[in-house]
């Protein structure tokens, strides 16, 4: 008998094995939204990554609980392919981190990755969609292009616009400055300012699952106007 469940413990064991090579063979598609861990950031613009990530696992009724690769995941279905959605816990400016170890234990190649980010030189409203070309000073862009030694992966592009109107307060006899920009991404932002955001949010999530069913000269043609 103890021979009988060694052996059935070991071909229960290989068929694991193989199930688990399977799928990591099968995922075709990494989604990752860049933004910071922790309450603090939540709301803030430069999480618009991690909230269009929220989108689309709401909409396919999962959950990212599944802390691997130093970063929170999900598997769902995109465009009837497997895929992975990822936010990166290490902090923005490591990001790079995250995504190269996660594309290597998949084997994804770096133009199967959408990078879901906010971009400070885009207009608030607008949504651009691009693979390769310069990181345009976002740290967790050019983290992945570091890591993965290439710019060779797709990018949704959240315009958040540069700081208007925003001052800091001021010392007397001095003249009010322009509120930096690092304040203005990490900020909590209000409850309207939240508001405008999720159209953009919303279009961003419908673009990822486009590109996975029509490619991203498809995608680029419908979203890449103003919301």
């Amino acid at each position: 008998m103890a021979a009988i469940k060694r052996l059935f413990g070991n071909f229960r064991s290989s068929r694991g094995k193989k199930s688990d090579s399977e799928s990591r063979s099968s995922i075709q598609w990494v989604v990752a939204g860049l933004g910071n861990p922790g309450e603090e950031y939540s709301r803030s613009r430069h999480n618009a990554g991690f909230m269009t990530i929220d989108r689309i696992a709401k909409a396919k009724g999962v959950e990212l609980n599944r802390r691997r690769f130093k970063g929170v995941t999900a598997e769902i279905t995109l465009a009837e392919k497997p895929a992975i959605l990822v936010k990166p816990q290490t902090f923005y400016n490591l990001t790079g981190e995250c995504i190269s170890d996660l594309l290597g234990y998949f084997k994804i190649a770096p133009q199967q990755l959408i990078v879901v980010h906010d971009e400070l030189d885009l207009e608030a409203g607008r949504l651009r969609m691009k693979q390769g070309g310069g990181d345009a000073g976002n740290r967790g862009v050019r983290s992945i292009a570091e890591s993965l030694n290439t710019t060779d992966f797709i990018r949704v592009r959240i315009g958040i616009g540069r700081p208007a109107g925003f001052t800091v307060e001021m010392e007397p006899g001095r003249q009010p400055k322009t509120e930096e920009n690092k304040d203005y991404l990490l900020r909590p932002m209000t409850a309207n300012e939240r508001q405008a955001l999720a159209p953009i949010l919303d279009r961003a999530a419908s673009a990822v699952e486009a590109i996975a069913a029509d490619g991203l000269a498809a995608a680029m043609n419908r979203y890449n106007q103003r919301g």
